[in-house]
């Protein structure tokens, strides 16, 4: 029998535990890297981001409507971070911008955080081309995870990474996630449906934090 998620899961009355926060910052080779709530600001560097590193990320992203250039326009950020702010203000996403040396690298959210029985969230990240392979990505995850399954209260975390996403999947097995296995045809990316590893992490998987097995294995460094 398959059993639904409590009822109070889908309340999402008052400020989300843990959020807004700020996290980190980690020091990686690329520099420090934090996470913090998205600003209004943010606008122009996201976009310059956005539109420079197009080939590098839209491969990877879900297909959707509208040119590369209208959806990732300075114009169009307002709306985006209304609507991000709105989720972390219902408590049913945390939305973080990723940093380093304080200047914008990328994005990382945890969504669809379903409270009661389950406690569960996924987690999705993407980080600026130039600053690919220096770490970033895997720091911001690690400051997310153990966020998460500290002051945010979740017990479960997962992802889902096309099989060719290498980098990707490294990322998350830095972090301690374990791939749980294939969705088949999982989601319209690059104007197809691909499948998708899901990878999943618990928080007895990480007793003493993503952080630190980073810290011990020599991939980062606290200030």
């Amino acid at each position: 029998m398959a059993h639904p998620p409590d009822a109070e899961a889908f309340q999402g009355f008052g400020r989300h535990p843990g959020w807004p926060a700020k996290l980190g910052p980690l020091l990686t080779g690329a520099g420090a890297v934090a996470l913090r709530p998205p600003k209004l600001r943010d606008g122009a560097a996201w976009s310059r981001t956005r539109l420079r590193d197009r080939v590098y990320l839209q491969k990877w992203e879900p297909t959707s409507i509208g040119s590369w250039q209208e959806r990732n326009s300075t114009m169009a950020w307002p709306a985006q971070w209304s609507a991000l702010r709105s989720l972390g203000r219902r408590g049913l996403a945390l939305p973080f911008t990723i940093t380093v040396q304080g200047e914008l690298a990328g994005q990382l959210t945890v969504g669809n955080i379903v409270r009661g029985a389950l406690r569960s969230g996924w987690i999705g990240y993407w980080v600026t081309e130039r600053l690919a392979g220096g770490g970033v990505a895997t720091a911001a995850v690690a400051l997310a995870v153990d966020h998460c399954f500290g002051p945010v209260g979740l017990h479960r975390l997962e992802a889902t990474v096309r099989p060719e996403n290498q980098p990707s999947l490294r990322v998350l097995e830095k972090s301690g996630f374990r791939r749980e296995g294939m969705f088949e045809r999982y989601l319209d990316v690059a104007g197809d449906w691909r499948d998708h590893y899901v990878y999943g992490l618990t928080m007895e998987e990480v007793p003493e934090g993503a952080v630190e097995v980073l810290v011990r294995e020599g991939r980062a460094r606290r200030p």
